[in-house]
């Protein structure tokens, strides 16, 4: 990897020359950042950029030469531009150029990727980016960089070698196992080339590769196990796919990249089951991966449970649910019909004609105890008056 500072510069040059290159489909514009109110248009000419930039410039007169204009390159092809922007972000930032508004375009008429950043040296209060030992620091930063990388690389070796444990049974499976991760898979016509980083982490034979495949046999009890587990839980947690959009700068939604749903979140983080959705562009999934994390082995979706079939169980839930719903309604409703109504209390107007044929007879107030003795000794019963 080679880090070139290019000649200073009182103007904002570097804008206009990348911008030629774009618009000769040359190089493609590959980030803006920090620019603002600019990133929110859907339209931005290279002179807003160069205005923008003079502006932030303006606040130290005392800088004659603003522009930081840099070349980051590799050898051949052995980085991508994707790669190349990473690396171009970790030496702005190791630099004190993070948050200062930048600029990075690719370039692809040369032998060599390389990328090209353009920014100011003027921060937003005025102050000068450091720029002592200027060129002996650009390549001490870039030499930490690739020492992390190199750390990253060790890591992802052990990472991969965990993953090809899992059992596969295609080229395919593999490759979507290893995604899942950030890893990505070429293959070559001797061997499968596994790289991150821009660059390659691992390697198999493909004698290797078929082995790893034969390893993988039918399992119909893990099949079984896993029927069972999306059968119910389909009619608990939704199982309709639905699209992730791409995020674009202005906050809208961009191309659709991936699906997800309810029951696939919920799998993953209860289970360590994740589903991984098959589509089309814009199509809805046609079907689906699954990778079993924890029995370590992946399946084709079809294997246990077609796509269509998990999704109408979650339609036949719903109409149970609004059967049983319709069903307590009639109940209530023919409960209600059948409930005696309290009769109206009368008016005073109706209670004072009602006639009384009531006989009153009024004697000497004479106790309970008495009468009930009285009428015992006329019936010829035993007295119970103890007095």
């Amino acid at each position: 990897m080679i880090i070139k500072i290019l000649k200073k510069s009182a103007t904002f040059e570097g804008v206009n020359y990348n911008s030629g290159k774009i618009s000769k489909e040359k190089g493609e514009l590959m980030k803006v950042a920090n620019f603002g109110i600019l990133q929110g248009l859907s339209t931005v000419k290279p002179s807003d950029y160069i205005h923008y930039l003079e502006a932030v410039s303006a606040k130290n007169k005392r800088i004659k030469y603003p522009q930081l204009h840099v070349m980051l390159s590799c050898k051949g092809r052995e980085y991508n531009k994707e790669n190349l922007v990473s690396y171009a972000e970790k030496w702005l930032e190791g630099m004190g150029y993070g948050k200062q508004p930048y600029l990075l375009i690719h370039h692809n008429d040369t032998d060599n990727n390389h990328i090209h950043i353009v920014s100011t040296r003027v921060d937003r209060e005025g102050k000068k980016i450091n720029d002592s030992f200027e060129k002996i620091r650009a390549y001490k930063v870039l030499e930490k960089i690739s020492i992390d990388l190199d750390k990253k690389q060790n890591t992802a070796q052990k990472e991969i070698a965990a993953l090809l444990s899992y059992r596969f049974s295609t080229t395919a499976q593999l490759s979507m196992l290893l995604e899942t991760k950030g890893y990505h898979l070429g293959l070559t016509k001797d061997s499968v080339e596994i790289s991150k980083f821009g660059k390659t982490v691992y390697q198999l034979s493909a004698q290797e590769l078929n082995k790893l495949r034969e390893n993988r046999q039918e399992n119909k009890k893990r099949q079984l196990q896993l029927k069972a587990i999306f059968s119910k839980y389909s009619q608990i947690h939704s199982p309709k796919p639905l699209p992730i959009y791409e995020k674009l700068p202005g906050g809208g939604n961009g191309k659709t990249i991936s699906y997800g749903s309810e029951l696939s979140n919920y799998l993953k983080t209860t289970f360590g089951i994740q589903l991984l959705y098959h589509f089309s562009k814009d199509k809805p999934p046609y079907g689906y991966t699954i990778i079993d994390h924890a029995d370590k082995e992946v399946f084709k979706g079809s294997e246990v449970m077609k796509l269509k079939e998990m999704i109408d169980l979650e339609l036949e839930s719903n109409k149970h649910s609004e059967a049983i719903t319709k069903i307590n309604d009639s109940v209530t409703a023919e409960a209600s019909t059948n409930l005696i109504e309290s009769p109206e209390p009368f008016s005073e107007s109706e209670t004072s004609f009602i006639p009384l044929d009531i006989s009153i007879d009024i004697s000497d107030d004479i106790d309970d105890e008495q009468i009930l003795g009285r009428n015992r000794r006329r019936k010829g019963m035993a007295r119970t008056n103890t007095r």
